[in-house]
Protein backbone atom coordinates (compact mmCIF):
# COMPACT_ATOMS: atom_id res chain seq x y z
CA UNK A 1 0.00 0.00 0.00
CA UNK A 2 1.62 3.31 -1.07
CA UNK A 3 1.28 7.12 0.37
CA UNK A 4 0.75 9.87 -1.55
CA UNK A 5 0.91 13.94 -1.52
CA UNK A 6 -0.14 16.17 -4.40
CA UNK A 7 -0.40 19.82 -5.03
CA UNK A 8 0.42 22.63 -7.60
CA UNK A 9 3.33 24.18 -8.78
CA UNK A 10 4.28 26.47 -11.52
CA UNK A 11 0.65 26.25 -12.65
CA UNK A 12 1.28 21.90 -12.81
CA UNK A 13 0.03 19.06 -10.89
CA UNK A 14 2.64 17.37 -8.86
CA UNK A 15 3.05 14.96 -6.69
CA UNK A 16 5.11 12.13 -4.31
CA UNK A 17 3.97 8.49 -4.12
CA UNK A 18 5.98 6.55 -1.33
CA UNK A 19 6.20 2.58 -0.15
CA UNK A 20 5.36 3.91 3.20
CA UNK A 21 1.93 5.34 3.47
CA UNK A 22 2.90 7.11 7.09
CA UNK A 23 5.61 9.11 5.40
CA UNK A 24 3.62 10.77 2.34
CA UNK A 25 3.39 13.92 4.45
CA UNK A 26 7.06 14.18 5.21
CA UNK A 27 8.20 12.93 1.36
CA UNK A 28 5.77 16.13 0.32
CA UNK A 29 7.49 18.31 2.65
CA UNK A 30 11.08 17.17 1.06
CA UNK A 31 9.93 17.48 -2.22
CA UNK A 32 8.64 20.64 -1.58
CA UNK A 33 11.92 22.23 -0.31
CA UNK A 34 13.73 20.89 -3.53
CA UNK A 35 11.29 22.73 -5.73
CA UNK A 36 11.51 25.77 -3.91
CA UNK A 37 15.03 25.84 -3.93
CA UNK A 38 15.27 25.02 -7.83
CA UNK A 39 13.04 28.27 -8.42
CA UNK A 40 14.67 30.35 -5.58
CA UNK A 41 18.41 29.76 -7.73
CA UNK A 42 16.34 29.82 -11.80
CA UNK A 43 13.22 31.46 -12.18
CA UNK A 44 12.65 33.63 -14.92
CA UNK A 45 9.33 34.70 -13.91
CA UNK A 46 10.92 36.03 -10.05
CA UNK A 47 13.18 39.56 -9.80
CA UNK A 48 14.25 38.41 -6.74
CA UNK A 49 15.43 34.27 -8.41
CA UNK A 50 19.12 34.53 -7.98
CA UNK A 51 19.39 33.86 -12.33
CA UNK A 52 17.26 37.33 -12.32
CA UNK A 53 19.39 39.72 -9.96
CA UNK A 54 23.03 37.86 -11.77
CA UNK A 55 21.92 38.95 -15.07
CA UNK A 56 23.33 42.23 -15.29
CA UNK A 57 26.25 40.61 -14.68
CA UNK A 58 26.17 37.64 -16.42
CA UNK A 59 28.40 39.53 -19.39
CA UNK A 60 31.40 40.01 -17.56
CA UNK A 61 31.06 36.45 -15.72
CA UNK A 62 29.24 36.25 -12.59
CA UNK A 63 29.92 33.64 -9.49
CA UNK A 64 26.67 31.83 -9.13
CA UNK A 65 25.63 29.49 -6.20
CA UNK A 66 26.23 25.65 -6.51
CA UNK A 67 22.85 25.26 -7.26
CA UNK A 68 22.58 27.66 -10.33
CA UNK A 69 25.72 26.49 -11.86
CA UNK A 70 24.74 22.99 -11.64
CA UNK A 71 21.14 23.96 -13.09
CA UNK A 72 22.83 25.84 -16.17
CA UNK A 73 26.06 22.87 -16.70
CA UNK A 74 23.04 20.35 -16.96
CA UNK A 75 21.08 22.46 -19.08
CA UNK A 76 24.17 22.95 -20.80
CA UNK A 77 24.61 19.33 -21.31
CA UNK A 78 20.83 18.65 -22.62
CA UNK A 79 21.50 20.91 -25.45
CA UNK A 80 24.97 18.86 -26.62
CA UNK A 81 22.67 15.51 -26.08
CA UNK A 82 19.89 16.91 -28.71
CA UNK A 83 21.89 18.52 -30.55
CA UNK A 84 20.97 22.01 -29.98
CA UNK A 85 17.06 21.20 -30.09
CA UNK A 86 17.03 21.67 -26.72
CA UNK A 87 18.38 25.39 -25.71
CA UNK A 88 18.32 26.99 -22.61
CA UNK A 89 18.80 30.26 -24.67
CA UNK A 90 15.35 31.33 -25.08
CA UNK A 91 14.37 33.30 -22.40
CA UNK A 92 14.02 36.78 -25.06
CA UNK A 93 12.04 34.61 -27.65
CA UNK A 94 9.56 33.09 -25.32
CA UNK A 95 9.42 36.96 -24.18
CA UNK A 96 8.76 38.14 -27.20
CA UNK A 97 5.69 35.35 -27.73
CA UNK A 98 3.69 37.24 -24.37
CA UNK A 99 5.12 34.13 -22.24
CA UNK A 100 6.85 36.45 -19.58
CA UNK A 101 5.20 35.78 -16.58
CA UNK A 102 4.02 32.28 -15.32
CA UNK A 103 1.45 30.44 -17.36
CA UNK A 104 -1.41 30.99 -15.60
CA UNK A 105 -1.26 34.74 -15.74
CA UNK A 106 -0.16 34.63 -19.54
CA UNK A 107 -3.31 32.96 -20.06
CA UNK A 108 -5.49 35.61 -18.16
CA UNK A 109 -4.08 38.13 -19.51
CA UNK A 110 -6.10 39.87 -22.79
CA UNK A 111 -4.05 38.78 -26.45
CA UNK A 112 -0.79 40.80 -27.52
CA UNK A 113 -0.30 42.30 -30.71
CA UNK A 114 2.71 40.87 -32.29
CA UNK A 115 5.89 42.95 -30.62
CA UNK A 116 8.54 44.55 -32.13
CA UNK A 117 12.46 45.59 -31.48
CA UNK A 118 15.62 43.67 -30.38
CA UNK A 119 14.61 40.31 -29.26
CA UNK A 120 11.15 39.91 -31.25
CA UNK A 121 11.32 36.52 -32.35
CA UNK A 122 12.13 35.49 -35.68
CA UNK A 123 9.84 34.29 -39.33
CA UNK A 124 11.04 30.60 -40.37
CA UNK A 125 13.01 32.17 -42.97
CA UNK A 126 15.28 33.70 -40.80
CA UNK A 127 17.51 31.61 -38.47
CA UNK A 128 18.63 32.43 -34.89
CA UNK A 129 22.09 32.43 -34.17
CA UNK A 130 22.90 29.60 -31.62
CA UNK A 131 23.00 30.60 -28.30
CA UNK A 132 23.85 28.16 -26.06
CA UNK A 133 27.52 27.27 -27.57
CA UNK A 134 27.98 31.25 -26.41
CA UNK A 135 27.44 30.35 -22.97
CA UNK A 136 30.06 29.36 -20.34
CA UNK A 137 30.25 27.01 -17.00
CA UNK A 138 33.73 27.33 -15.80
CA UNK A 139 33.46 26.24 -11.71
CA UNK A 140 30.65 28.79 -10.56
CA UNK A 141 31.63 30.86 -12.73
CA UNK A 142 28.78 31.74 -15.22
CA UNK A 143 29.44 33.51 -18.41
CA UNK A 144 26.54 34.50 -21.05
CA UNK A 145 26.54 37.24 -23.55
CA UNK A 146 24.53 40.55 -23.01
CA UNK A 147 21.94 39.91 -25.80
CA UNK A 148 21.10 36.23 -24.09
CA UNK A 149 18.50 35.45 -21.51
CA UNK A 150 18.91 32.09 -20.19
CA UNK A 151 15.15 30.03 -19.95
CA UNK A 152 16.04 26.72 -17.84
CA UNK A 153 12.60 25.92 -17.48
CA UNK A 154 12.19 22.31 -18.91
CA UNK A 155 15.32 20.90 -17.79
CA UNK A 156 14.87 22.15 -14.03
CA UNK A 157 11.94 20.81 -13.67
CA UNK A 158 13.39 17.40 -14.73
CA UNK A 159 16.39 18.21 -12.36
CA UNK A 160 14.19 19.03 -10.06
CA UNK A 161 12.03 15.66 -9.48
CA UNK A 162 14.86 13.78 -10.25
CA UNK A 163 17.00 15.36 -6.80
CA UNK A 164 13.38 14.91 -5.00
CA UNK A 165 13.42 11.10 -5.87
CA UNK A 166 16.97 11.12 -4.52
CA UNK A 167 16.25 13.24 -1.62
CA UNK A 168 13.63 11.12 -0.09
CA UNK A 169 14.54 7.84 -0.64
CA UNK A 170 18.11 8.98 1.22
CA UNK A 171 15.70 11.02 4.14
CA UNK A 172 12.71 8.08 4.19
CA UNK A 173 14.96 4.58 3.45
CA UNK A 174 11.41 4.00 1.25
CA UNK A 175 10.43 3.65 -2.74
CA UNK A 176 9.50 7.57 -4.03
CA UNK A 177 7.95 8.37 -7.27
CA UNK A 178 8.24 12.11 -8.08
CA UNK A 179 5.84 13.95 -10.37
CA UNK A 180 6.35 17.15 -10.90
CA UNK A 181 3.94 18.15 -14.26
CA UNK A 182 4.53 14.72 -15.42
CA UNK A 183 8.26 14.82 -15.36
CA UNK A 184 8.71 11.65 -13.29
CA UNK A 185 11.51 10.06 -10.96
CA UNK A 186 11.96 7.69 -9.10
CA UNK A 187 14.35 5.97 -6.40
CA UNK A 188 14.71 3.16 -4.13
CA UNK A 189 12.31 0.21 -4.44
CA UNK A 190 9.28 -0.17 -6.00
CA UNK A 191 5.97 -1.42 -5.06
CA UNK A 192 5.29 -5.07 -5.80
CA UNK A 193 4.43 -5.33 -9.10
CA UNK A 194 6.08 -1.75 -10.07
CA UNK A 195 4.91 1.46 -10.63
CA UNK A 196 1.31 1.67 -11.95
CA UNK A 197 1.54 4.61 -14.21
CA UNK A 198 -0.91 5.84 -17.44
CA UNK A 199 -0.38 7.07 -20.31
CA UNK A 200 -2.55 10.01 -21.56
CA UNK A 201 -1.75 13.89 -21.86
CA UNK A 202 -5.17 15.31 -22.49
CA UNK A 203 -8.69 13.16 -21.88
CA UNK A 204 -9.25 12.35 -25.26
CA UNK A 205 -5.86 11.27 -26.17
CA UNK A 206 -4.94 7.40 -26.75
CA UNK A 207 -4.51 6.10 -23.36
CA UNK A 208 -2.09 3.56 -22.49
CA UNK A 209 -1.33 1.65 -18.73
CA UNK A 210 2.38 0.21 -18.20
CA UNK A 211 4.29 -0.95 -15.40
CA UNK A 212 7.84 2.10 -14.36
CA UNK A 213 10.36 -0.40 -12.39
CA UNK A 214 12.62 0.90 -10.08
CA UNK A 215 15.48 3.73 -10.88
CA UNK A 216 13.95 5.03 -13.86
CA UNK A 217 12.37 7.95 -15.14
CA UNK A 218 9.57 9.54 -18.23
CA UNK A 219 8.91 13.07 -19.56
CA UNK A 220 6.68 14.02 -21.60
CA UNK A 221 6.40 17.40 -24.09
CA UNK A 222 3.26 18.31 -24.98
CA UNK A 223 2.05 20.81 -27.93
CA UNK A 224 -1.30 20.62 -26.07
CA UNK A 225 -0.84 22.05 -22.85
CA UNK A 226 1.24 25.65 -22.23
CA UNK A 227 -0.75 27.25 -24.87
CA UNK A 228 -1.94 30.74 -25.07
CA UNK A 229 -3.01 33.77 -27.48
CA UNK A 230 -0.40 35.74 -28.53
CA UNK A 231 -0.96 38.24 -31.82
CA UNK A 232 -4.16 36.64 -32.97
CA UNK A 233 -2.66 33.00 -33.23
CA UNK A 234 -2.76 29.89 -30.66
CA UNK A 235 0.95 29.45 -29.87
CA UNK A 236 2.99 27.03 -27.30
CA UNK A 237 5.92 26.84 -25.14
CA UNK A 238 8.32 24.25 -27.43
CA UNK A 239 10.45 26.55 -29.15
CA UNK A 240 12.63 25.44 -32.22
CA UNK A 241 15.55 26.96 -31.45
CA UNK A 242 16.16 27.49 -35.12
CA UNK A 243 13.69 30.44 -35.20
CA UNK A 244 13.16 31.11 -31.82
CA UNK A 245 9.20 30.46 -32.78
CA UNK A 246 6.77 27.56 -31.45
CA UNK A 247 7.74 23.77 -33.14
CA UNK A 248 5.53 22.79 -35.63
CA UNK A 249 2.83 20.60 -33.94
CA UNK A 250 3.28 17.22 -35.62
CA UNK A 251 2.96 15.99 -32.34
CA UNK A 252 0.77 16.24 -29.64
CA UNK A 253 2.90 14.67 -27.31
CA UNK A 254 6.12 12.82 -27.07
CA UNK A 255 6.65 10.63 -23.83
CA UNK A 256 10.54 9.30 -23.60
CA UNK A 257 11.94 6.52 -20.52
CA UNK A 258 15.36 6.70 -19.76
CA UNK A 259 18.08 6.41 -16.86
CA UNK A 260 17.14 10.09 -15.26
CA UNK A 261 14.16 12.47 -15.77
CA UNK A 262 16.55 15.20 -17.05
CA UNK A 263 17.55 12.74 -20.11
CA UNK A 264 14.06 12.03 -20.91
CA UNK A 265 12.80 14.95 -21.03
CA UNK A 266 15.99 16.49 -23.31
CA UNK A 267 14.38 14.05 -25.58
CA UNK A 268 11.18 14.45 -25.51
CA UNK A 269 11.63 18.12 -26.23
CA UNK A 270 13.77 17.50 -29.09
CA UNK A 271 11.32 14.93 -30.50
CA UNK A 272 8.50 17.95 -30.55
CA UNK A 273 11.01 20.27 -31.75
CA UNK A 274 12.50 18.20 -34.29
CA UNK A 275 9.29 16.75 -35.69
CA UNK A 276 8.90 13.57 -38.42
CA UNK A 277 12.80 13.12 -38.54
CA UNK A 278 12.68 12.42 -34.86
CA UNK A 279 11.55 9.33 -35.68
CA UNK A 280 14.01 7.71 -36.99
CA UNK A 281 16.66 9.40 -34.73
CA UNK A 282 15.04 7.55 -31.70
CA UNK A 283 15.00 4.53 -33.77
CA UNK A 284 18.97 4.79 -34.76
CA UNK A 285 19.81 5.60 -30.90
CA UNK A 286 17.01 2.90 -29.56
CA UNK A 287 15.44 5.79 -27.15
CA UNK A 288 12.18 4.11 -25.89
CA UNK A 289 9.41 6.83 -26.49
CA UNK A 290 5.79 6.83 -28.00
CA UNK A 291 4.69 9.73 -30.15
CA UNK A 292 1.33 10.84 -30.64
CA UNK A 293 0.01 12.80 -33.56
CA UNK A 294 -2.18 15.45 -34.62
CA UNK A 295 -4.49 12.85 -35.26
CA UNK A 296 -4.36 10.77 -32.66
CA UNK A 297 -2.43 8.00 -33.91
CA UNK A 298 0.66 6.18 -31.74
CA UNK A 299 4.25 5.43 -33.06
CA UNK A 300 6.61 4.02 -31.05
CA UNK A 301 10.56 3.62 -30.64
CA UNK A 302 13.69 1.78 -29.16
CA UNK A 303 11.39 -1.53 -28.52
CA UNK A 304 8.82 0.69 -26.49
CA UNK A 305 6.56 -0.21 -24.03
CA UNK A 306 7.60 -4.13 -24.17
CA UNK A 307 11.73 -4.01 -24.12
CA UNK A 308 11.42 -1.15 -22.08
CA UNK A 309 8.86 -2.45 -19.31
CA UNK A 310 11.22 -3.88 -16.84
CA UNK A 311 13.58 -1.28 -16.74
CA UNK A 312 11.66 2.06 -18.10
CA UNK A 313 7.84 3.91 -17.70
CA UNK A 314 6.29 6.16 -18.99
CA UNK A 315 4.23 8.37 -16.72
CA UNK A 316 1.08 9.98 -17.15
CA UNK A 317 1.47 12.70 -19.60
CA UNK A 318 0.77 15.51 -17.50
CA UNK A 319 3.82 17.16 -18.66
CA UNK A 320 4.81 20.72 -20.67
CA UNK A 321 8.26 20.42 -20.56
Amino acid sequence: MAGQSSWTVWGLEASVTVTRPNAADEAGRLVRAVVADVDDACSRFRTDSELSRLQPQLADGAEASPLLALLIQRALDAAILTGGDVDPTLGRDLDALGYDRDIVSVRLSPDAAAPTGPGTARSRTARRPEGWRRVTVTGQTITVPPDIRLDLGATAKAIAADRAAVRVHAALGCGVLVSLGGDLATAGPAPRGGWQVTVQDLEGDPVQQTTLGPGFAMATSSTQKRRWQHAGEQVHHILDPRFGLPAEPVWRSVTVAAPTCLEANAYSTAGVVRGFAAVDWFRREGIPARFVDRHGRTIHTGGWPAEAADNYAIAEGQSDG
